[in-house]
């Protein structure tokens, strides 16, 4: 198999040389025409019906893009995964695998922290799921004949606790984890080499890495992805072929991309640990989060996601906010420039104050996707942007 970085290059271009270009075709059809009756039947029937992923004809854009198809094929050889699914938001596509698991069951396990919003799709009963929250050492003793999925989210989301894939997969028995990937990219973690059935991305994030695009990927077996594609068909949560565009655009670089926001971040950790306003830093690569220990092993590196919580509390957290001229004081992650947002008041505003204290996630909290910028400049904005407390 090829090296990574020359797979993120040329995954999903391979017939460019035989098409004659050098970027990607964008499709734009939402339609497409009929020339033969019976390949057209044919084709729907493998599409709508059957959840393949192509037939001689794509039919309509709700059922098959060639542009999508590219950058699915793409991201799938970074994962190593048979299939690629993409979506129109890393929340249409955790909603997509849940919806194509309920034939299985009805019993979802859960392990906190992860994003709020998946937390809160599945806490609030909207799909209809029975969603019980357990750590990772209880899944074991939880799980159930009704059982359908694991969540796992590691690095979790606002505090960058890393949970054991191959503990918690080997503790489910048959039952299939899904784990969300976003805060590593398949740089630095691939899931379904550790026994994940499901590896989960925001796509909005590192993979488009500019902060243009919002999008969802879900890679799996190929059985396990015809299901996705029949619940996609069905529920037209299509990721729209320039946002599939702008995406392959952007996985050349994302190997170059993480290896220079991760060596900011492990430089800028370092730093804030030091310093006399900040209370703790929540990074892998300081030993500072649950299971620490798997950067190395579960983990290429401790990736550029942090968070800092602040001994002025609020008061602290509101200031830097106010005060960065640098960093963007703005949601999401993984994009070329620094980002700082307040997890208690944004984020993770949805989760009871209970919840959010149970996992540290403080009012003095603010959680860093570090960028490509460089690192003394960031510095120089923490500074100035600390000073004072």
């Amino acid at each position: 198999m090829k090296g990574f970085d020359t797979r993120a290059v040329h995954g999903g271009r391979e017939d460019f040389k035989t098409m004659g270009v050098h970027a990607s075709p964008i499709d734009l059809s939402s339609t497409y025409p009929i020339p033969d009756f019976d390949e057209g039947t044919r084709s729907f029937a493998a599409l709508a019906g059957a959840g393949e992923g192509e037939a001689a004809n794509s039919i309509y854009g709700r059922f098959h893009n060639p542009t999508v198809a590219r950058v699915e094929k793409a991201i799938a050889g970074l994962e190593g995964a048979d299939a690629c699914i993409a979506f129109a938001s890393g929340m249409a596509a955790i909603t997509a695998l849940l919806l194509s698991r309920r034939a299985q069951g009805n019993h979802v396990l859960i392990v906190r922290p992860l994003y709020a919003a998946t937390d809160s799709l599945l806490a609030n009963g909207l799909l209809g799921f029975d969603a019980e929250f357990v750590g990772a050492d209880e899944i074991a003793a939880k799980i159930r004949p009704d059982t359908t999925l694991v969540v796992i989210e590691t690095p979790a989301n606002p505090t960058c606790d890393l949970v054991d894939i191959r503990a918690v997969v080997q503790a489910t028995g048959k039952v299939p984890v899904m784990v969300d990937s976003t805060f590593a990219t398949p740089v630095l973690q691939r899931p379904l080499e550790l026994g994940a059935a499901y590896v989960v991305h925001s796509a909005t994030k590192f993979l488009g890495g500019h902060g243009d695009v919002i999008a969802g990927v879900v890679c799996c077996s190929e059985e396990l992805a015809k299901p996705l594609r029949k619940v996609r068909v069905s529920t037209g949560a299509n990721l729209h072929p320039l946002a599939a565009f702008l995406i392959h655009r952007g996985l050349p670089t994302l190997g170059l991309r993480v290896e220079r926001a991760q060596a900011n971040a492990i430089e800028l950790a370092k730093r804030l640990s030091q310093h006399p306003a900040v209370a703790k830093v929540f990074y892998p690569g300081l030993g500072t989060v649950n299971n620490s220990h798997l950067v190395g092993t579960q983990m290429n590196g401790p990736g550029s996601l942090m968070a800092i919580d602040l001994k002025g509390g609020n008061a602290a957290a509101s200031k830097v906010m106010n005060s960065v001229k640098l960093m963007v004081p703005a949601v999401s992650l993984g994009a070329v420039d620094t980002l700082i947002q307040h997890p208690a008041g944004l984020t993770h505003r949805s989760l009871p104050v209970e919840t959010l204290g149970k996992y540290g996630i403080t009012p003095g909290m603010l959680r860093l996707s570090v960028g490509i910028e460089n690192v003394e400049d960031l510095w120089a904005d923490f500074e100035q942007a600390l000073s004072g407390l």
